[in-house]
């Protein structure tokens, strides 16, 4: 059997891409192979097809970081063929060759049945981008995070695919106030719409002094860029809060002191979503399936299979709004 495969590949010092076709012995090794009904595109995904990216680890690679579908083979009895799946992290589409296929051969340890409520193409709306605003969202809870203190909330990078989810999540989660740090003015509506309740600029946070402390406006905050903006959202949290860091879009530098540590008692929390354990992951997805009102609010672009590629400039551009998922066998 053939079937199409988006690959990229290094020849010489060009990276090239191209939709091929492939069989399974093309893909990496797994004991369940499933039938790719969606996967997304993520800033990740957008790295991967970048020379300098710092995302593929092998070449030639099928990206993808996301996917979802039907089983069609198993060598595992507590999988079975037509059960619908999902699959985010675990090295896919960077070491395993990921959701830009029409079919995936996965590890069954990597997969998570799809809970109750939540359709296929609910879970690539949703994707890698909110299962890591759900676990930010989880960090600050286990901080002391919680909505009966009605806690001010910052979330940069809001109109990204990690600051929309998160938004929506914690505005599911009755969290009301909600600020959310964006450059693009003309996305406050939207931004609104989700549940954020306030909307400032980046160079509103950024403080021209560089004080090592400055005032509390924040009592948490979910900081999806990293750098400057970082590291100034850092010296401005309240007594005893905390900031998860999920994302490094405006680089990986965070210029810092101590004090807003020894001083105010805050907590910084990585975020990492790619090696969270397994058996924890229904939880999460359980979790965000009974917040799928609220994220269906966040704008969705639908591309096809063929198409994909050229969604990736809006990206890299920071010109993209919401989330972009990718009909593979439709």
């Amino acid at each position: 059997m053939t079937f199409k495969a988006v690959c990229v590949d290094m020849q010489g010092e060009n990276l090239i891409h191209a939709i091929k076709d492939i069989t399974i012995d093309n893909l990496s090794d797994g004991d369940v192979i499933i039938k790719v009904k969606y996967s997304s595109i993520n800033y990740k995904d957008m790295l991967a097809f970048r020379k300098h990216g710092g995302v593929i680890r092998k070449y030639p690679m099928i990206p993808g970081i996301d996917l979802c579908g039907e089983i069609v083979e198993s060598n595992n009895p507590s999988y079975s063929i037509g059960q619908k799946v999902l699959a985010t992290g675990f090295g896919i589409g960077v070491s395993h060759t990921g959701g830009y296929a029409q079919y995936a051969r996965l590890q069954s340890s990597w997969i998570t049945p799809l809970p109750n409520g939540l359709s296929l193409k609910d879970s690539m709306i949703v994707g890698t981008a909110g299962f890591t605003a759900a676990l930010s969202i989880e960090s600050l809870q286990q901080a002391g995070m919680h909505k009966d203190t009605r806690p001010t909330i910052a979330v940069s990078g809001a109109t990204g695919g990690v600051g929309t989810m998160a938004i929506a999540l914690l505005k599911a989660r009755g969290y009301d106030n909600i600020t959310a740090i964006t450059s693009k003015n003309n996305q406050s509506p939207m931004l609104r719409s989700l549940g954020a309740r306030d909307i400032v600029s980046p160079k509103d946070i950024i403080k021209a002094d560089n004080k090592p402390l400055q005032s509390q406006c924040f009592h948490y905050v979910i900081d999806c860029v990293g750098g400057e903006l970082a590291a100034s959202l850092l010296t401005q949290i309240h007594y005893g809060g905390a900031m998860s860091v999920c994302g490094n879009a405006s680089g990986i530098t965070l210029n810092t002191n101590i004090l807003p540590f020894i001083l105010r008692g805050i907590q910084l929390i990585g975020i990492d979503s790619v090696a969270y354990p397994s058996q924890k992951r229904s939880k999460i997805w359980h979790e965000i399936s009974n917040a799928m009102a609220f994220i269906r609010k966040i704008p969705i672009t639908e591309v096809r299979f063929k198409t994909l590629v050229d969604k990736l400039d809006s990206i890299q551009h920071a010109t993209n709004i919401g989330r972009n998922i990718v009909s593979i066998n439709n």
